[in-house]
């Protein structure tokens, strides 16, 4: 799995076309706090236990297959990572992360966007 800021990642859909954009937070989370415009949601843990989705690694090849780049998004950049190796274990070889996610790290006051990450790069991103 390759580590991509925000603006790299954007510059590399640009680059691939064929590449799809997974944002793979929660419903709540992609529906409410926005996503990058051009994301299809596909989450790798939803509430309300927060359970890992058994069909994830199903959605995404069907989204993909397994010869496009896949490029993954979440909150801040670590759900994503996880979502990454499970897609490298079966069998995925062009896996993208994105660093720092859509929303990216806290700040000292516990808030996010001001930092870093997509919506902070000013990135294109869209609410429902």
């Amino acid at each position: 799995m390759e580590h991509l800021t925000p603006k790299e990642s954007m510059e590399f859909l640009r680059q691939n076309p064929d590449a799809v954009f997974v944002d793979c937070r929660s419903e709540m989370e992609y529906l409410f706090v926005g996503h990058p415009v051009g994301s299809i949601w596909i989450p790798w843990n939803d509430g309300p236990n927060w359970d890992v989705n058994p069909e994830f690694v199903g959605h995404v090849r069907k989204a993909a297959s397994q010869n496009r780049p896949v490029v993954l998004i979440c909150r801040s950049g670590k759900r994503s990572v996880d979502a990454g190796v499970e897609l490298e274990k079966h069998g995925f070889s062009k896996v993208y992360n994105v660093l720092h996610g859509f929303e990216g790290d806290l700040d000292d006051t516990h808030k996010r966007s001001t930092k870093n990450g997509w919506r902070f790069e000013g990135l294109p991103w869209e609410q429902c």
